[in-house]
């Protein structure tokens, strides 16, 4: 039985696991770098200890230091939250290898579908629809000059090893094939250590739409519904809702059985997300799976009702999964917005610092996950999200203008914040007609004056 868990991550996810394995009478070990000493999952977790410099490469991404820890303080489990190691094959290896439970897949499974070109061919023959493209890595440019010509363009050139939107480039014909091709896969190479690309056909203005999925060691794999996260800037997402206001009810039950299948071919076990490009006219496809719990959950956790990081380390300790399919239910809407320590008006710089001046809405449907608090200093080291407005209703409407009010609340003094844009967009008849695709930021931002945002 798990009874010790090390949270190998820090910000808001680290406390959200503090406040669920508490709630689940469970200890805490929480490493950290010296950057966050002042963190508040440092605070608030039984134990902690500090495993080195600001610098990723220091701390949170030194699984030996981390093993370490966790062999010291004589832990159970490991939590990987979300980034750093989460998907890191080699680290869920090494617990495996330590009789440290690992929360999340089995190192075969993230290995699996952490290739995009292997989750690809996985998927596929499983039935799910697949983006046409080239059937993996391609060798060099002439070779990937002719799968472009035949599967039409526009393509996008990505990553086998991508995330994130790195080593990703669009090309348009041959002659801006040929600059891209190679761009991407010197990005890949720098970002992931591994240079190697595939082709797809570009799906212009796609909806980008996600389904959560959770599965026990006992053969039951379950959806959660879906989450649209369409809008997004270079690749990374700024708002995700729940349900989509573009699916049908016909479209949402093909998706999710075929989410599905999708995690029974990589024969997964707990919390992961199938994800999807869905065109127009309603054709959706595969893009990839993410093995481990996303920034988004607390939207699906809103809508059903089910603590996913609960469930995470439930399935974990070798339990079954309490409910099916069928029990699942779906009778709210839930909005997130993602609120980044960047300055919109001065193309998203980030804006580390102290924070002179906190204080988080509240009231009836609002939710706040966060790890910030007045005289709380930024580090300058990590990813510039510093908490997660989540509003939810009984419809969309109600959802939409919750999210507005908490917005309208939400203060945040001393650095600059990604709040105001936000609360332009719950204004912005596209979004709120729920027309936003993945090309609407980049339509937003250019018909929004700057000065918005100040």
């Amino acid at each position: 039985m798990i009874q010790k868990i090390l949270i190998a991550n820090r910000g808001e996810i680290a406390l959200r696991i503090v406040r669920a394995c508490r709630e689940l009478g469970i200890k805490t070990l929480a490493v950290y770098s010296e950057a966050d000493v002042q963190s508040l999952h440092v605070q608030l977790a039984d134990e902690a200890i500090c495993i080195g410099g600001p610098k990723s490469a220091d701390s949170y991404l030194r699984a030996d230091r981390i093993i370490s820890a966790a062999e010291i303080a004589d832990v159970d489990a490991i939590h990987p939250g979300y980034g750093f190691l989460s998907e890191n094959a080699k680290f869920a290896e090494q617990c495996e290898s330590c009789n440290i439970k690992f929360i999340g897949p089995k190192s075969k499974s993230i290995k699996m579908m952490g290739d995009k070109a292997v989750a690809k061919d996985t998927v596929k023959k499983a039935g799910v629809p697949i983006v046409p493209g080239s059937d993996g890595p391609v060798e060099n440019e002439a070779e990937a000059v002719k799968i472009a010509r035949k599967i039409g363009y526009p393509v996008i050139i990505k990553a086998v090893a991508g995330g994130g939107g790195r080593g990703m480039r669009i090309a348009h014909n041959d002659i801006s094939f040929a600059k891209e091709y190679h761009v991407a896969r010197n990005e890949a190479e720098k970002a992931f250590g591994n240079g190697a690309v595939y082709i797809e056909r570009y799906i212009e203005k796609p909806r980008h739409i996600e389904f959560q999925i959770l599965a026990d060691s006992h053969g039951k794999v379950l959806h959660l519904g879906e989450r649209d996260c369409s809008v997004q800037r270079r690749h990374q997402k700024l708002i995700e809702e729940s349900p989509s206001p573009f699916l049908t009810s016909d479209l949402r039950k093909k998706m999710g059985k075929a989410a599905v299948r999708a995690a029974e071919a990589a024969s997964y076990e707990n919390a992961g997300t199938i994800e999807f490009l869905v065109d127009a006219k309603g054709n959706y496809y595969f893009i990839e799976m993410n093995t481990r719990i996303q920034v988004e959950h607390p939207v699906t956790e809103e809508c059903t009702g089910i603590d996913l990081i609960k469930q995470q380390i439930l399935v974990a300790n070798g339990e079954k999964l309490s409910f099916d399919q069928g029990d699942i239910k779906f009778e709210k809407h839930a909005i997130e917005c993602r609120i980044n320590a960047e300055d919109p008006s001065r193309n998203f710089a980030p804006s580390p610092g102290t924070i002179g001046l906190y204080y988080a809405p509240g009231g009836h449907g609002v939710r706040v996950d966060s790890h910030a608090y007045s005289g709380y200093v930024i580090p300058s080291h990590y990813d510039s999200m510093i908490g997660k407005l989540i509003c939810f209703g009984t419809t969309r409407k109600v959802a939409l203008e919750r999210t507005y009010r908490a917005l309208s609340e939400y203060i945040i003094r001393g650095i600059k914040t990604t709040i105001p844009l936000h609360k332009a967009i719950m204004a912005d008849p596209v979004f709120i007609e729920g027309k936003a695709t993945t090309a609407y930021m980049e339509d937003f931002m250019s018909r929004t004056p700057p000065d918005l945002f100040s």
